[in-house]
Formats: C-alpha cells, sequence, structure tokens
C-alpha cells in the first residue's frame, strides 16, 4: 500500500531521461542499453603480472556517472536502486564473457579509514553488496588502505602510480583467507587501472590465486 502510494505521489522515473517506468530504480530501455558496455578493458605487461582480466559494466557517462557521484559524494541512497537494476541487465553478459572461477571471493577496494569514516559507508560495497548475495559470492574485507592518499583526480598515470606505491595490504590476521582463493576485485569507476594494480598486488602478495577486476563503470571505450 505504502509502495503504490508513493509511486502514485511521486511516479518512478528512469534517471537518464525522466521517462515514467513500472517500477522504482528501472531504467527506459534505450537509456539502459546506452548506458551498458560490458567490455574487457587494457591492462598493460607490468599490470597482467597481477590482474588476470579487468572488466567494465558501463560507460562512466551521462546518467551512470551521475548515479555513482550522487552516492558517492552526495549520499544519496535513493541511487542504489537504480544501480541495482543495472547490475541484474548487465550481468548475463559479464558472466557469459569473463573468466570467473566457479567459487570466487569479492574484495572491494578499501578506502583509508578516516575517509570511510566521514563519508560514512564504502561506496563500491554498497553499490556490489545485494548483487553479490543473489550470485551466492561472498565480499570480504581482505585488504586495507595502509595510509592516506592525495584524490587520483587531475594526476598523471605515473604520478597516481607513485600516490598509491604500497597504500594497499591485507593484515597478517587476513592472509590465510585469501591464500589460493581466487579473488573478484571490485571497484565503482576504473579510470587508469593503477589503484586496481595496487590492490591486486598486494593480494597477490598474500597469495591470491587469481584476480579479475569488475568496475560498475570506466570512461576506457
Amino acid at each position: 500500500m505504502f509502495e503504490t502510494l508513493l509511486n502514485f505521489l511521486f511516479p518512478p522515473r528512469c534517471p537518464a531521461c525522466q521517462r515514467y517506468v513500472e517500477v522504482r530504480g528501472g531504467w527506459c530501455a534505450a537509456c539502459l542499453a546506452k548506458a551498458a558496455a560490458v567490455r574487457r578493458l587494457r591492462t598493460t605487461i607490468e599490470e597482467r603480472d597481477a590482474i588476470a582480466e579487468a572488466w567494465a559494466l558501463g560507460i562512466y557517462e551521462g546518467a551512470l556517472r551521475d548515479l555513482v557521484r550522487h552516492l558517492k559524494y552526495q549520499k544519496k541512497m535513493d541511487a542504489l536502486p537504480c544501480l541495482q537494476t543495472f547490475l541484474h541487465a548487465v550481468e548475463e553478459d559479464f558472466f557469459r564473457a569473463a573468466d570467473v572461477s566457479p567459487h570466487p571471493v569479492a574484495v572491494p577496494v578499501p578506502l583509508f579509514a578516516a575517509k570511510e569514516k566521514k563519508r560514512g559507508f564504502n561506496q563500491t560495497e554498497l553499490i556490489f553488496k545485494d548483487w553479490l548475495k543473489e550470485h551466492a559470492i561472498p565480499m570480504e574485507r581482505l585488504l586495507v588502505r595502509t595510509r592516506a592518499t592525495k584524490p587520483q583526480y587531475g594526476l598523471s598515470k605515473e604520478e597516481r602510480r607513485e600516490n598509491l606505491r604500497g597504500a594497499f595490504s591485507v593484515p597478517a590476521e587476513k592472509q590465510q583467507d585469501v591464500r589460493g582463493r581466487d579473488v573478484l576485485l571490485l571497484d565503482d569507476i576504473y579510470t587508469t587501472g593503477v589503484t586496481c594494480a595496487e590492490c591486486a598486488r598486494a593480494l597477490k602478495k598474500a597469495g591470491a590465486r587469481n584476480i579479475i577486476v569488475l568496475a560498475l563503470t570506466s570512461g576506457q571505450k
């Protein structure tokens, strides 16, 4: 009854074009198709020492970019239903194309503790949490960010690499949970790949077997 009343007062609309849609969090077919772009991302020879494959599910532009920003910087939780709908729309293409092992563990790229406390959440965890449960993929915090780093925006790839060098690790008490396991390394935005590569190296050092990066969005075409 509450949902019916809510839909009457505030009709659900596509986050991209604002057309009426049937359910809250839904997209119109045209906008969803425009945002979806499941693709394997380019990685360097150096990155491939730690990363087996890197994948993005959508293009970091338009409504998808706005939803991530609204969640990340403005704490707008109403972005989550739209992102869940998006994940369901692209999941079949991803699992058909990516070489995901039968029983991976999902590991989100961590925030520095002080930054997460200030924000109140890790946006990558919120984006993927329910979707992973539906696929029976456990998500575990096996990585920590060991120090605060400068914002990556505006830095070159080399500057980003230097900024993040040694910034991630697997705590000693978690290393037994990493050793020999296949990892689905999660991030919200894949830009240059430096962050995910540094995380993957820390996981490899702790004994992870196969690491596949899964990013919600990327500007890489």
